[in-house]
């Protein structure tokens, strides 16, 4: 049951990344384009997915435990600091670059993109050194 919830949250995900245009990379650079041609239009997705979080964050929280495990996995860090700090500008740098991040990424495999091709291996090494860099 879980990977069958796990799976349909992933194709939700996906698909409303794709219908709100996060998933065209094209859209996302005009969007980060803010002293030429900027787009705004993802704007209000951004403020949506803000808003849907901090209210069903706060709904879901207040239970005593989630539906399907024992405990909820909350992050015990909340430091802000250098590591936090450059995971975030190298974040912003491939983003602002490649006009994906990891879930648009993935979604734009599903629609049959041919650029990803070189994106995700570049993705699947990044995440590989991070975990590497967690161990040292």
């Amino acid at each position: 049951m879980n990977r069958l919830l796990a799976w349909l949250s992933g194709l939700l995900f996906g698909v409303g990344l794709a219908w709100s245009g996060m998933a065209d990379p094209h859209k996302v650079l005009g969007f980060l384009d803010v002293a030429g041609a900027w787009d705004p239009s993802l704007l209000l997705v951004m403020v949506g997915a803000v808003l849907t979080y901090a209210v069903g964050s706060r709904l879901v929280t207040r239970r005593a435990r989630p539906w399907l495990d024992e405990r909820f996995h909350l992050p015990a860090n909340r430091r802000i600091d250098a590591r936090l700090l450059a995971g975030a500008a190298v974040f912003g740098i491939g983003w602002g670059l490649a006009g994906y991040c990891p879930g648009p990424a993935l979604a734009g495999v599903g629609l049959g993109n041919g650029d990803l091709i070189w994106l995700l291996p570049a993705l699947l090494l990044g995440w590989w050194l991070a975990g590497r860099g967690r161990r040292v």
